[in-house]
């Protein structure tokens, strides 16, 4: 699916620190209760600024991990991770940890173009279509794409009108989807001419959902992440 609200395809500066608290919430160095190390020690401990630390802290926190108390400092949550979702940090070259990833993001896109299918309406047709669009001008202007293209998909998952769909593709966009974003840039880089191809693949899951066709939406949406997959397969291999 190719998508990104931000140019920048490099993993977030606080992503070891968020990967680090997590493994130590995990494997119980760190029980509920406990206090984080200040901002300043995660600022020395990890060779980051404090906007760094923030948005790592800012993180753990909607992900249920963490709990701030004003005055106070962080504090490992009640609740603990065995309660909270969170996907772990993969690496581009973790074969296994990426086709999991991808298997993940593949099952949802085709689940939310089956509901959309279902559930759309003329406002959700319009949404999705003024993206498309937007995405067909960024080709012609020889730019990525990329917040077109992001803003497409989360049209469509829009149009399922289910809140929890909504809210697993934030989480999916923060946490999982960099794979795809650097196969599109690469794509759009490199290979020019195949991002006609990409367009021609979300026209094909725009016209299923238009018709109200579930099982065309759904499929539209596996071939679109199969071939995605393909190409980042593609960008690796030049890495």
């Amino acid at each position: 699916m190719d998508t990104s609200p931000t140019p920048d395809a490099s993993p977030s500066l606080s992503a070891p620190l968020v990967t680090w608290i997590a493994e130590q919430i995990n494997n119980q160095s760190l029980v509920p209760g406990d206090k984080l190390p200040s901002e300043k020690q995660l600022c020395e401990q990890f060779g980051v600024s404090r906007p760094v630390v923030r948005e790592g802290l800012s993180q753990l926190k909607s992900e249920g991990l963490v709990v701030s108390h004003k005055g106070k400092g962080v504090f490992v949550s009640e609740r603990g991770s065995r309660q909270s979702f969170r996907l772990p940090y993969t690496e581009l070259h973790d074969a296994e940890g990426l086709a999991h990833t991808l298997e993940l993001i593949q099952v949802f896109e085709r689940s939310a173009a089956r509901y959309a299918a279902m559930r759309r309406t003329p406002d959700d047709l319009k949404s999705i279509r003024r993206a498309l669009i937007a995405m067909e001008y960024a080709i012609l202007s020889d730019l990525p794409g990329d917040e077109e293209d992001y803003a497409f998909h989360q049209a469509i998952v829009d149009a399922t009108h289910n809140p929890h769909f909504i809210q697993l593709n934030e989480y999916l966009e923060q946490h999982a989807r960099r794979f795809i974003r650097q196969a599109r840039q690469h794509t759009a880089t490199y290979h020019h001419n195949l991002i006609q191809t990409v367009q021609q693949e979300h026209q094909a899951i725009l016209q299923a959902i238009e018709e109200q066709d579930p099982d065309a939406a759904a499929t539209a949406a596996e071939t679109h992440l199969q071939n995605a997959a393909q190409r980042l397969h593609v960008y690796l291999k030049k890495g």
